[in-house]
């Protein structure tokens, strides 16, 4: 992460740090320190749309911040599911993925198409408002009949791609 000073009055904040303090509070609130492996994971997967996976962000962390390993992104990466600032997702291809939980990409609720072709993974926001009302009425008759309280779900749509479809 690059810091830009500021006329001799000290470093400013990064984009990253002004738009992902909830970030840093979440880590530090749950009791853990912000190292730079973790606030470098957090960056990476604050600035895609892809999904990545733990070897995909160790190249990215790794360009800017060589000493980070391996293992540290993947400890990191198991401590930001767990303490829920990061999905982490199985699209059956033998590798999870990432993406950002909160925020200003995890908020904006997405669901995915998955092609079984070439792995393609496609966020798709079409139908959400129509989804969100179907899925509050199973939600809430779930949760009664089970006495379950839902947290979340994945909605994941698996077929093949034009691309894969025209081969």
């Amino acid at each position: 992460m690059k810091m830009v000073f500021n006329n001799n009055r000290g470093p400013m904040k990064t984009e990253f740090e002004k738009g992902h303090h909830w970030c840093r509070h979440r880590v530090k609130g749950c009791g853990f320190r912000m190292t730079i492996g973790r606030d470098a994971v957090l960056d990476v997967l604050s600035n895609t749309e892809d999904h990545l996976s733990a070897e995909d962000i160790y190249m990215r962390v790794h360009e800017t911040y060589p000493s980070v390993g391996l293992t540290s992104v993947y400890r990191t990466l198991d401590l930001l599911v767990n303490i829920g600032l990061v999905y982490k997702f199985d699209f059956g291809d033998g590798r999870a993925r990432y993406e950002l939980a909160e925020g200003p990409r995890g908020k904006d609720h997405h669901h995915h198409l998955v092609c079984t072709g070439c792995g393609r993974i496609v966020n798709y926001r079409d139908f959400i408002d129509e989804e969100v009302a179907l899925l509050k009425k199973t939600e809430e008759g779930l949760s009664k009949k089970y006495n379950f309280a839902i947290t979340n779900h994945l909605i994941q749509f698996y077929g093949l791609c034009e691309g894969c479809r025209k081969q």
